[in-house]
């Protein structure tokens, strides 16, 4: 739980930082002095050269067929055959030393850019990726020429080249690095959260380990993807453009098993099991997929557009069908107030919102929309997930301290109940035994006592009381051993109280108390008469003997769902809550020569009536002691 916190304190701190630079980096845009180009040149390249040239070709140069196009228009459709073109892009006057030209997009899968006297650049690419970011350094002489891109272009489509900017080289090199930068440390914060989560996969229970797994896995995914798919690394490191494409298929295909799978932990299976069949449907397709990868590269990309198909347009269509069905699914918890499921649906929104919409623009618009807003979406989403996730282990911590609570409490039950059947087995093996000889002894007692000396009474007196006292506690084990299950009948409570008023009275005077009932007479429950009221005055006395100055006792009777409630409470000294858990345990007392049995019989009589019986008290301000017994009718 403390681990996935700080991962979750750790990621919210990175977002913060991307966040702040987002926000700054307009600002730095806008203080670098460039100059806009807004419109270009473009002809199809009727003209195959065989051999590689420093320069365009003079045909190029000298054409009279140029059209001019902008960032939101299209070129004409390419002769049968043709797939090089050339842009033709004027250079404006330029000023100071180190003159760059920056253009933020170029869709080619292969770019050589010329001025008319030289080769500034050659992309030289052997995979299919289109999107390219050109930092061109210039010299001053260029000023008034041109610059020309020859660029091999599967398909014409709308602005081929956008956002163009002449200016400073180390002004444009602040663009050209922080344009996607963001990308690459979004990505790589996931990455990196997604791989100490692995490493702490190992320390998890077996009944974690799969919820923490799956969601291991969405993260890293999710920054291979966000990494994978910014062109600021095809850019800065263009020999390892094919492994980023590899990569960014992989992660994907690993993504949508994994995240179906994270669901299902979460939701359960759905409606007649759909999410099971769906994340079994989607291992297999993520599985075919990489047999479709590996050939794609055993075969250098000779039938780039069957794995295009299936690894693009359909499983694109695919994922919008996976991200409703689970919207549909996890919708009906949410109406039911389920705070996790509020939670997932709030980051499955934004990321299924922002996903279908993009999707649907980029086929809309033939593929030539480039997807962006996604790695945001999925930025919601995965903090809604760890929130879950998070929320699901606290859940599961309050448990097991829940189960912890209970475990102790069956513990102690258990221990007091084996004390209570020692307690029972003594008491009916050897009660009798021993009030035998107690009454002999105390006759002969009485006997010498009739004939001993007033000086030798005193001393008889104290044998014969302490004598007495042994037998009520041979009393009390026998009632404790057999709690009064003969002789059952219905009881009215006020009555018995009524006989235990007036016994009990005279005592409460003794010590300054003063017993007040409030009861009605229609209140019966079953139970043995005299053990029932021996539990009673056992607590009633109990009170009284804590009773202080004018203390008062209420006793109160009602009836409350079905059940008899009787409450004693007295404003006497109280107790701490370490002597009220110990109430009922045998030789446990408050009391100078208390053996704690006669509560511990007490209890006994409530539990044989199939009672309960409950205390609270606060040292000071006195003890309430709760019955509740089974109503029985008149």
């Amino acid at each position: 739980m403390r681990t996935l916190l700080k991962i979750l304190a750790v990621l919210i701190g990175i977002f913060m930082m991307i966040f702040i630079g987002v926000q700054a980096y307009p600002k730095q845009h806008k203080e670098i002095q460039t100059v806009p180009v807004h419109t270009w040149n473009f002809l199809w390249d009727n003209i195959k050269s065989e051999s590689k040239v420093d320069r365009p070709p003079d045909q190029v140069l000298n054409s009279q067929e140029w059209q001019t196009l902008d960032a939101d228009s299209k070129p004409s459709t390419p002769p049968p055959g043709v797939e090089w073109a050339w842009v033709r892009i004027d250079i404006p006057a330029l000023k100071g030393s180190m003159p760059s030209v920056w253009i933020e997009k170029a869709y080619a899968n292969n770019i050589v850019a010329y001025t008319e006297y030289r080769e500034l650049f050659d992309s030289n690419r052997q995979y299919e990726y289109d999107n390219n970011e050109l930092l061109l350094p210039l010299r001053t002489e260029d000023a008034g020429g041109s610059i020309y891109l020859h660029m091999n272009m599967k398909e014409a489509r709308t602005g081929i080249v956008q956002e163009i900017r002449f200016g400073h080289f180390y002004d444009l090199l602040t663009l050209y690095l922080t344009r996607d930068l963001v990308d690459v440390l979004l990505g790589g914060s996931f990455v990196l959260i997604g791989l100490v989560m692995l490493i702490c996969a190992f320390f998890f229970h077996r009944n974690y380990i799969r919820f923490w797994l799956s969601l291991s896995i969405i993260i890293l995914s999710i920054g291979l993807l966000v990494v994978s798919y910014s062109p600021f690394l095809f850019t800065v490191y263009p020999e390892y453009g094919q492994i980023l494409q590899r990569l960014f298929d992989f992660a994907l295909f690993s993504l949508l098993p994994s995240f179906l799978y994270f669901f299902q932990l979460i939701f359960g299976k759905g409606y007649k099991n759909i999410m099971f069949y769906l994340s079994r449907f989607q291992l297999g397709y993520s599985f075919f997929s990489l047999i479709l990868l590996f050939l794609n590269v055993l075969t250098n990309e000779r039938y780039f557009s069957i794995y295009f198909l299936f690894t693009t347009t359909i499983l694109g269509v695919w994922m919008i069908i996976e991200l409703l069905t689970m919207l549909a699914i996890s919708i009906p918890y949410s109406l039911k107030k389920n705070k996790d499921a509020q939670i997932f649906n709030l980051g499955l929104a934004v990321f299924a919102g922002v996903v279908v919409f993009e999707l649907v623009r980029y086929y809309a618009s033939g593929q030539q929309y480039d997807l962006y807003w996604w790695k945001w979406g999925m930025v919601v989403f995965v903090i809604s997930l760890i929130v879950v996730l998070g929320r699901r282990f606290a859940e599961t911590h309050n448990q097991i301290l829940q189960y912890s609570k209970e475990l102790e409490m069956f513990n102690n039950e258990l221990q007091r109940a084996e004390k209570i059947e020692i307690i029972s087995d003594l008491a009916a093996s050897v009660a009798h035994e021993v009030r035998n000889p107690l009454q002999v002894t105390r006759g002969f007692l009485q006997l010498l006592g009739e004939r001993s000396a007033s000086s030798d009474k005193k001393y008889i007196d104290m044998a014969l009381d302490e004598l007495d006292r042994a037998s009520d506690i041979i009393t009390d084990f026998l009632t404790f051993a057999k709690p009064g299950t003969e002789n059952i009948k219905t009881l009215s409570i006020s009555e018995e109280f009524r006989h235990i008023e007036g016994v009990l009275t005279p005592l409460a005077s003794i010590h300054h108390g003063q017993l007040l009932l409030d009861m009605s007479a229609d209140l019966y429950v079953k139970g043995n008469s005299s053990k029932f009221k021996q539990a009673l005055i056992n607590i009633i006395k109990n009170s009284i003997e804590a009773l202080e100055d004018e203390g008062k006792i209420h006793i109160v009777a009602k009836r409350e769902n079905g059940e008899i409630v009787i409450v004693i409470s007295d404003n006497g000294i109280g107790m701490k809550p370490e002597e009220l858990k110990r109430l009922g345990e045998p030789y446990f007392s408050n009391k100078t020569k208390g053996t704690g049995l006669g509560l511990m019989v007490t209890f006994r009589i409530i539990e044989s009536m199939q009672g309960t019986l409950t205390f609270s008290s606060e040292k000071g301000a006195g003890t309430q002691a709760t019955i509740r017994l089974p109503e029985a009718s008149a």
